[in-house]
């Protein structure tokens, strides 16, 4: 892919990619295994990150050693992250720019979030991006298999008029570089921790600030 075209849409994950969330989630992540008992590492943060909210259930089942809670531990977690949401969300570095560049350029966007929608509108809310920004916003809420599926970027895609091989995905997580991957999108990562194998991905990138992500868009 290059600057030729090709490229005719976006597709935004948002915790760790278009927010800098991830510090919320693990700060509610160290209080949910705090009053259970356990201590939150980074290993589990690595293992985490990205997760659907069933999958986050069944680990936390089997993390924290509580079969069958799995539905309350994630209701648990997701009011304290709602918490979090509510004081601080900011965009990450170049999101703000990037989103204005793309609109200038007529070049439609979608955000797909493996999270629940609730968590989407407060983040989105305490970081002062307007919903219409987006053509389509696709949470877990929405979709039959999330993330690592294809489903949600396949759903974004036919929401944004584009075929996936010309519809590019910027994630975060391997969880969401392999949905973009699969899905057939041209997939950049940009990672939001430290120590995670996103070698999925066609391009790994520092930023969205980066100048790769423009000129493959030909911005």
């Amino acid at each position: 892919m290059n600057a030729n075209g090709r490229l005719r849409a976006v597709v935004f994950d948002n915790d760790g990619l278009l927010l800098d969330t991830e510090e919320c989630w693990t700060r509610a992540e160290q209080e949910l295994f705090g009053r259970h008992g356990h201590e939150f590492t980074p290993a589990h943060k690595r293992e985490l990150l990205g997760s659907s909210p069933q999958a986050t259930a069944d680990w936390l089942e089997r993390t924290l050693g509580q079969p069958g809670e799995g539905t309350a531990l994630v209701m648990e977690l997701g009011l304290l992250v709602l918490a979090e949401l509510a004081v601080y969300a900011a965009p990450r570095p170049g999101a703000l720019e990037l989103i204005a560049a793309l609109r200038i350029a007529g070049i439609p966007l979608a955000l797909a979030s493996n999270s629940p929608g609730i968590l989407i509108e407060q983040g989105l809310a305490t970081a002062g991006i307007e919903p219409s920004t987006f053509t389509t916003i696709l949470t877990a809420d929405v979709v039959t298999q999330p993330k690592p599926a294809p489903e949600i970027y396949l759903t974004a895609c036919a929401a944004l008029g584009t075929a996936p091989e010309h519809t590019l995905v910027l994630e975060d997580s391997p969880t969401g570089v392999a949905a973009g991957v699969a899905a057939g999108c041209f997939t950049i990562a940009v990672p939001s921790i430290a120590g995670v194998d996103l070698g999925a991905a066609a391009l790994v990138v520092d930023s969205l600030a980066s100048p790769e992500i423009t000129r493959l868009l030909g911005l």
